[in-house]
């Protein structure tokens, strides 16, 4: 038993001897389909859709003399739902995950360069950081526990903070 008895037996009709050119009827509705898809990959799509459901219906075309009108009209409409379907973007969804991860890398980068930064400074600043940052203590609390003024804390401060932007900036 040859393949086309095969398939004869396991698909009645659907051999080709139908009366249908298939080959032509998929380059009409790829070709159709072009007028409705925004990329050639869309187009594909839609002539696909467009092709099955008019293999699956050909028993209902009425006159074989209006075949491409009715292909046309099948296209057409696969591509209207083509377009009514609401399927999120996959690149936007790649992005999405991808820019997650690359926000915690950037933000462990940059906390390790703090560090680093921190590491490189000497006792007097490294001590007004770990009080100001670690303890969470106020200028004022930092003047008392360290028995210097208020203003002399503040400035200290702003000059470590200059010195950790300058050095995390060079990096």
């Amino acid at each position: 038993m040859d393949i086309r008895q095969v398939q004869e037996r396991a698909h009645p009709g659907a051999n080709g001897d139908d009366g249908w050119e298939w080959d032509e009827a998929r380059r009409t509705c790829l070709r159709l389909a072009y007028r409705y898809a925004r990329n050639p990959s869309e187009a594909e799509d839609i002539a696909q859709d467009a092709l099955l459901r008019a293999w699956r219906r050909r028993s209902t075309l009425r006159e074989a003399g209006s075949r491409k009108q009715w292909l046309a009209a099948i296209v057409r409409n696969e591509a209207f739902r083509q377009f009514a379907r609401n399927r999120p973007d996959p690149v936007d969804t790649l992005e999405v995950q991808h820019g997650a991860d690359d926000e915690r890398v950037l933000a462990t980068v940059e906390r390790a360069d703090l560090h680093a930064a921190i590491s490189r400074l000497d006792e007097r600043d490294r001590q007004l950081v770990r009080l100001r940052y670690d303890e969470d203590l106020t200028q004022t609390a930092i003047a008392h526990r360290l028995g210097i003024p208020e203003g002399t804390v503040k400035v200290r401060l702003h000059r470590v903070r200059a010195k950790l932007r300058r050095a995390i900036g060079s990096l």
